[in-house]
């Protein structure tokens, strides 16, 4: 029975893998957007974690678990075929990669960190019907790869306190590589290994050597890391230039995070954030039962007595105490508490635990930013087939405004081509509609003239309803001709109960969920 289910949660993994939804933008800038320019040519923006003057996002990480994908596609390509791949094959290459290391790194990981043979099934098959292994783990996060690094940490850590016979250079190694890669991927990382690794101080004790062996591959391998990113930041370094003057990104992301003023800038969360919404949007029903397990008794809970989830909760604490707190931030921490949970053959339960990851699923899955993916892999189709319809036969230079939605990336336009317009994407994030049309209105040129402006917006803006062409417009100077939705988009950051209501406000963003993109014209008599 438990293969079936499995086998089930498997492909509906994978469902999701390939579902176009945009949970956060450092999904693409962070990751892809990176290599993307360099590898392809692509148009791509770098964000200002990799561009000031002391970077603070490591591309050591990024190495292995996208340009080495990307670099390998590039070479087929020249190989085999002509020029650059479509964004669309590296963008799902990409989501495929993360679902293979999520599929095998991650179940494998918790299946090993489970002791009891009998729990092991029942464990896999829980972390494996999680929303967050669906979603979160198939995308290309730091968070993502953070996950996986901080189960095969714990692994490292239990195969070496259970190896009492003889010392293993091969453990030692791979737990060095690890620590260096999760240090450098987030600064995070030490907080889920600090109390768990307490454990390995009596077993350096007893053997010193193996302590020796550790820093001594965790130098060689913070080595190359950091030599990996002076070289990244300042291509010309030669190797004596970089020794003398290194870039150390996880010290530059340390020194920056410290300071409240910066953390300000991306928002500032109540320091309970983390324990009173962020594992319960995880974790739900599983996050209650472990709740009212604290006050079932005088006792400590039996899910509480393990390295799991002593990992996850002093590193929720350790975390809680800067003040910017994303759900995402805890994701490491979910696979490791369903591990301890020994689930009830309660239907109540079982109802409730699907329910509330059928929802969020699909909701995180599918339907969040869903359109932004589909649309900017779409735009010079879209593009090239409004400006045949406008009677043009040369491909004007295009610019296209995003407004209410999360940034774009650039990298999955493509390369251009002489068959293509020029595109500049313009974000305009969520500036007031007033000034939106004041922009609109300076770049979409006079009577006569053909409009290469266009906009992306969500069709529950109904701020833009009076502009549209098939309307009557507030004025006579803009119109907006719709060609093209794509209804999987929901905009949460558009949900205005104080304004509007709650039923008024979900029957618009839910009724109307949608991303549009219009050709912005002037209304000429």
């Amino acid at each position: 029975m438990w293969r079936r289910t499995y086998l089930l949660l498997l492909l509906i993994r994978v469902y999701f893998a390939l579902s176009p939804s945009y949970l956060h933008p450092d999904e693409n800038f962070q990751g892809p957007e990176v290599y993307a320019g360099r590898i392809f040519g692509y148009p791509s923006k770098l964000p200002w974690e990799f561009t000031v003057d002391h970077p603070i996002r490591s591309v050591f990480p990024l190495w292995p678990t996208y340009e080495v994908p990307m670099s390998l596609l590039h070479w087929f390509y020249t190989e085999y075929g002509s020029g650059n791949p479509p964004p669309q094959l590296v963008y799902y290459a990409l989501r495929a990669g993360m679902f293979l290391l999520s599929f095998v790194l991650e179940d494998w990981a918790i299946y090993e960190l489970v002791p009891s043979p009998r729990h092991r099934r029942a464990t896999v098959v829980l972390v494996a019907s999680s929303y967050v292994t669906w979603t979160y783990q198939t995308h290309t996060f730091s968070n993502s790869l953070e996950t996986l690094l901080v189960a095969w940490g714990l692994v490292l850590i239990r195969r070496i306190l259970e190896n009492k016979q003889r010392s293993s250079f091969f453990s030692y190694a791979v737990l060095s590589f690890i620590a260096v890669a999760g240090v450098f991927n987030r600064i995070t990382f030490p907080a889920f290994l600090l109390i768990p690794g307490l454990q390995l101080l009596p077993y350096f004790q007893r053997k010193p050597s193996s302590l020796i062996a550790i820093i001594g591959f965790g130098a060689v391998f913070s080595s190359i890391a950091i030599y990996t990113d002076t070289l990244f930041y300042r291509p010309s370094s030669t190797f004596l230039s970089a020794i003398r003057n290194p870039i150390i990104t996880p010290l530059n992301n340390l020194l920056y995070n410290s300071d409240t003023s910066n953390l300000a800038t991306h928002g500032l969360h109540p320091h309970h954030q983390h324990f009173t919404a962020n594992l319960l949007q995880l974790l739900g029903p599983v996050y209650i039962v472990m709740i009212f397990s604290l006050f079932r008794t005088l006792q400590i809970p039996t899910w509480l007595r393990n390295a799991r989830a002593v990992s996850a909760l002093s590193a929720t604490l350790l975390l809680s105490i800067f003040p910017h707190q994303e759900p995402r931030f805890l994701i490491p921490c979910v696979p490791l508490l369903l591990s301890c949970i020994r689930v009830h053959r309660s239907r109540i339960f079982l109802a409730a635990w699907i329910i509330f990851n059928a929802i969020m699923g699909f909701l995180m899955g599918v339907y969040h930013q869903g359109g932004i993916v589909p649309a900017q892999l779409a735009m010079r189709t879209i593009v090239s087939t409004n400006t045949v319809a406008q009677g043009i036969k040369t491909n004007p230079d295009a610019s296209v405004f995003w407004w209410k939605t999360y940034s774009p990336p650039q990298w999955l336009l493509g390369a251009e081509n002489s068959s293509t317009p020029a595109i500049t994407t313009l974000d305009l994030m969520g500036i007031p509609g007033v000034d939106l049309i004041q922009r609109l209105d300076q770049s979409v040129p006079p009577c006569g003239a053909v409009s290469p402006v266009y906009l992306v917006a969500p069709t529950s803006a109904t701020f833009l309803d009076e502009y549209a062409a098939t309307g009557s417009p507030r004025t006579p100077d803009l119109q907006l001709y719709r060609l093209w939705t794509y209804r999987k988009h929901l905009n949460l950051d558009d949900l205005d109960f104080g304004d509007d209501g709650v039923v008024p406000t979900l029957a618009r963003v839910i009724g109307r969920r949608g991303l549009g993109v219009w050709s912005v014209r002037r209304a000429c008599k």
